[in-house]
């Protein structure tokens, strides 16, 4: 078992507080320990960001180009020892560690290297201004051009921490800011591990930062610094909102990535084909990182002339996953982040049984010792308005709904908080073109719960503020500056 240091201005840093165990979710065993920060301690990273920036902001965008590049390439040549970390301290299957904990945490520098040569100024064509008391007339010449942010604070989830921290740190990274992460505090220690790689990639001490804390403290800390520019954020939308009320005390930049309770509207035409498709895709919510993904389509509403069937093509899917051990390549459901996140899904799960819906599949914890496991499980007979319908649970849980026409699929789909991402199956690619602009929801798949890598991503309503995402992302970590010239 390691113990970790803080990485602040290029180095370790000894917390003065010690330290916290980081739990195995599916062994309940310590596999390692992370840093305890203090108000100080998250200073000081702020401090080693603020004296790096201006010096990082002024290289050559091709400098930091070659920085992102060659931090993709000491990712993959640690590969071998980043991905056991990674599902130990994350719990994510075999298959979900080797395809997706590490390898787009990969792409993303890859594709920020590229971004950081992107064009950042746009000329803007002349334009013949009158005089005026304020300044004599003439042919004005202009420019917009994106300038870094400055210190941008990236608190990550806990789902992906490689990946989404990924995300945030290379776009702000390409722009030319400097960076105090924040990792969760259930797995921050391959989060940890990034910082001497980035800096063997080149990077200047002190442009990227990592403090740890097993409670809200450092966040709280990092949010209200007012050496912070900017805030990244991923996670729940009831910590987004106290980010946001501090963040606009100070007028902080934001990016917020928050919580999800996607709809997969299955429309009444939709052919064997499609049908497939879409109860594979409500599936992933039991089979992928056990629902532990803001874009799962967790409430799945279905024409009422099909939901019968859907339901039993769901109970079938569920029935036939393996719970187990996420070493073990066979293993499709693993575990749960924590013990308490496992009770916050079973409590859920208890009180739509307590209204009165039926349990089609699951519902009762799975004879797996140890580990945080929760049995996929599907719900039907539940009222629209219900919580299990309308509250994002982070866990392997659908809920099934009927409707008879388009107007009650868009009415149920539109009933919760959240806005982030919601799919249309149906034969006609038209019809779910125009049923997606009726979808408050920043995301729309048709037929298909892959993503395109440079779409904008975010929500709508309690879903966020901000996108990221290809160029979108890199343009999230600017500021837009006009520059005004007399021709």
């Amino acid at each position: 078992m390691r113990t970790y240091g803080h990485w602040i201005g290029g180095t370790w840093r000894t917390p003065e507080k010690g330290h916290y165990p980081v739990v195995n979710p599916a062994t309940e065993q310590v596999v390692g320990a992370a840093p305890e920060a203090t108000p100080a301690e998250v200073a000081a990273a702020v401090t080693a960001a603020q004296a790096a920036q201006d010096g990082w902001s002024r290289t050559d965008p091709r400098e930091r180009a070659a920085v992102l590049d060659r931090t993709a390439e000491l990712l993959t040549e640690h590969g071998a020892e980043l991905l056991p970390l990674l599902q130990a301290e994350t719990g994510a299957t075999a298959r979900v560690t080797s395809a997706l904990q590490l390898p787009p945490a990969v792409d993303r520098f890859r594709r920020y290297a590229r971004g950081a040569v992107e064009p950042a100024v746009l000329p803007l064509a002349p334009h013949p201004v009158q005089g005026s008391p304020l300044a004599p007339g003439g042919l004005m010449g202009a420019a917009a051009a994106r300038r870094p942010v400055g210190v941008v604070a990236c608190i990550t989830s806990y789902n992906f921490p490689v990946v989404n921290l990924a995300g945030k740190l290379a776009p702000a990274l390409a722009m030319g800011n400097a960076v105090v992460a924040k990792p969760a505090p259930q797995d921050p220690l391959c989060c940890l591990s990034l910082g001497p790689i980035l800096r063997e990639a080149g990077l200047p001490d002190g442009v990227f930062n990592v403090i740890t804390g097993s409670g809200p403290g450092a966040g709280q800390a990092l949010v209200s610094h007012p050496g912070v520019d900017m805030i990244s954020f991923t996670g729940s939308t009831a910590v987004g909102r106290q980010i946001a009320e501090a963040a606009g005390r100070s007028m902080k930049r934001t990016l917020l990535e928050l919580g999800g309770k996607g709809a997969a509207i299955v429309l009444g035409d939709a052919d064997d084909t499609v049908l497939k498709s879409a109860i594979g895709a409500v599936g992933s919510v039991w089979s992928f990182h056990s629902g532990q993904v803001c874009t799962a389509p967790t409430r799945v509403l279905v024409q009422r002339p099909l939901y019968a069937k859907v339901v039993a093509g769901l109970e079938h899917y569920a029935r036939a996953l393996k719970i187990g051990d996420p070493v073990d390549n066979s293993t499709v459901v693993g575990p749960l982040i924590s013990a308490a996140q496992r009770d916050r899904v079973e409590a859920s799960i208890a009180a739509a049984r307590a209204e009165g819906a039926r349990i089609v599949v699951g519902g009762t914890r799975p004879d797996v010792k140890p580990g945080f496991y929760v049995a996929p499980t599907l719900i039907t007979d539940v009222h629209p308005e219900s919580p299990v319908v309308r509250e994002e649970l982070f866990g392997p849980v659908v809920v099934a709904l009927p409707f008879e026409d388009d107007e009650e699929a868009v009415r149920i789909a539109n009933s919760t908080s959240y806005g982030l991402h919601d799919y249309v199956f149906t034969a006609d690619t038209a019809r779910a073109w125009a049923l997606a602009a009726r979808l408050r929801s920043g995301n729309v798949g048709i037929n298909t719960v892959q993503r395109h890598p440079e779409t904008p991503f975010g929500g709508f309503k309690e879903s966020g503020v901000g996108r990221d995402g290809g160029s979108f992302g890199l343009h999230a970590y600017s500021e837009l500056q006009s520059v005004v010239w007399a021709s």
